[in-house]
Order: structure tokens, then sequence, then C-alpha cells
């Protein structure tokens, strides 16, 4: 699939970002966080997503991490813009925002707490693609949101000359399927458990939490569903399972991933912003015990893996408080 079809990539990563030990933004660690998974094979970064703390992050701050993004990026990977907002107003104004900020894409939340009906699911998505001249990816991910967005809708969103693709983490193949027959949209898979499984239906790629930790093995797994290696394919999701099942099973995928790359040296603090606190013991107990069961899983060495609990525990409080307009 070329890129003139695909202005997203097909391995992306649903970008962390890294804080100090106090809270706020760590913008080398930014920096080189960015370049190591671009490096590991990553060719689209979602920054200001869920994973990246979206909900505590300033709109400066937002912001920012696109304009490092596409520095640190330097033409290697695409940089979309995550998160938006459930104001409609709000969300128009930071799609604006980033596309002058040199953002590749937009990635559009279905709008949370709200419970708006699909009509205005709908609308919310139109108005927000009519902002900017900028692809946008809608994000399916009712069970933070409260609301799906349902099939009927997906068939009118898609005929929006913007939007152009779904993230989508409602687990639903049989609906994934349907509108891959009757649309052009571009599915990326936002499950990570099921990744494997939306590639063989057609999907074009994921939007990762563990790609954090292992971009590597997903280029693989992707390279080799596109050339129809099945079997490459399914090594690759086998050596991945304890990992997503370390990262996405025990606390929220950003706590674990952190507390993880951390443990590896690869950020300088596992920190995470309030109401977000670091695993409890138990839990981080857990989490090793799957790390345990990864074996030769490619850039990645675990012998080398050093979780600090004390440095995890808590949450931060950063020095400007809120999601401002």
């Amino acid at each position: 699939m070329s890129m003139s079809e695909n202005p997203f990539g097909q391995v992306l990563v649903a970008l962390v970002t890294p804080f100090t030990a106090d809270g706020e933004v760590d913008w080398a660690g930014v920096a080189k966080h960015i370049d190591d998974v671009i490096t590991a094979g990553a060719d689209g970064i979602v920054v200001t997503g869920t994973t990246g703390e979206t909900s505590t992050l300033t709109d400066a701050e937002k912001l920012r991490l696109v304009e490092v993004g596409k520095d640190v990026a330097a033409g290697r990977a695409k940089i979309i813009m995550g998160g938006g907002s459930n104001e409609t107003a709000h969300a128009m104004q930071l799609a604006r925002q980033s596309e002058k900020a040199g953002a590749d894409g937009n990635m559009i939340v279905t709008p949370y707490y709200n419970k708006p009906t699909q009509a205005g699911i709908l609308t919310h998505f139109r108005m927000i693609a009519d902002a900017t001249d900028l692809p946008v990816i809608l994000y399916d991910i009712p069970g933070r949101t409260g609301v799906a967005i349902a099939y009927e809708t997906l068939l009118r969103a898609a005929k929006h000359p913007n939007i152009l693709a779904v993230k989508d983490a409602k687990g639903d193949l049989a609906q994934v399927s349907r509108v891959l027959n009757q649309t052009d949209l571009l599915y990326f898979s936002g499950d990570d458990p099921n990744v494997l499984p939306h590639l063989s239906i057609g999907a074009t790629g994921l939007i990762g939490v563990t790609a954090n930790i292992a971009a590597t093995p997903y280029r693989q797994m992707v390279d080799a569903v596109n050339a129809g290696d099945l079997k490459t394919a399914t090594a690759a999701h086998k050596q991945l399972e304890p990992l997503v099942r370390a990262v996405m099973t025990h606390v929220p995928g950003t706590v674990a991933a952190k507390y993880i790359l951390h443990g590896l040296g690869r950020i300088t603090s596992p920190r995470v912003r309030l109401p977000l606190v670091g695993p409890e013991e138990w839990e981080a107990a857990e989490i090793e015990d799957e790390i345990d069961l990864v074996k030769n899983i490619p850039g990645v060495d675990f012998s080398n893996f050093r979780p600090d609990r004390n440095a995890a525990a808590g949450g931060a409080l950063p020095k400007i408080a809120g999601t401002t307009r």
C-alpha cells in the first residue's frame, strides 16, 4: 500500500509520554524514546493519545509533543496527534493547532462521558474533520468512552473526504469485516492481543501500546502479512503474547509500559500523573511473572530487566493543572 493510499503508516506506536520523577514532561526522554521506536521499526507515532496520558497533558504540552515528534522523526515516520476532546469546539481547536504544529494526521476519540447519540457522535467527527485538511483516524473504544461507534455511523462517516481510518479497540471482528466490505476505511488494531486477528481479516496495521517496548516484532508481523506469510506472522504473535499480557492485563497499559521501559533503562522514570498511579506490590509481581515468560523477542533484552517498584509508586501532580483551552 502506498503512502498516498495510507498516509499514516502501518506500525504505529501509541506513545507513552516520559515524565521526570516529579511528573513534568521529560523532553529529552521523549525525543530519545521516539527515536528508539522508529529505529525499531515503527513508521507512525501517535502522541497525546490515551497511552500518552492525554487527559492530564496541557494543550501546550500536546502541541510541543507534535513538534518534537516531527523534529525527531525527520520524515522517517508519520506523527499523529491523538486524544481530541469530549467538547467539540475544543477538539476542533486542537485539530487546527496540531495542523499548524506539523501533525500528519489527527486521531479523534468518540466523545467520552457525555454519552451522545450516534447523530451527535457523527456531527462531532464531521466538524473536527472539517476543521483541517489533515487525514483523520476515528478511535472506537467504548470501554473508555461509554459509547461505541455503530456500524451505520461508520458507513456515514466514511463518506467524509478527510475521514480515512478507524482505530478499533472494540473487539468486534464481525463489524470490522462488514465495514471493510462496505467502505474504503483503513483499519488499525487498537487492541494489542488482537493485532494478528485484525490483520488477518484485512486491517492495515496497528496502533499499539506494547510496541513502545517491542516495535520490531510488530514490524516483522506486518511485513509478513503483507507478504502473505502467515507462519512468520504467527510466530511473531506467539513471541509477543506474554509481553502483551504483562502490559495489558494487570494495570492500565500506560502504567505497565512505563514500568517495563524504566526497568529496561529506556526511560529515566516510570512516573505517571494522577489519578494514574504506579503498580502496587502485587501488581508489579504479576507483571514481572509475565516478563519471566518472554523469550527471544528481537530488539528487547530482558536479561538486564531491573524493575524499580519504589520509583514507580504513587502518581505525580504536575505544576500546571489540567488541560486548558
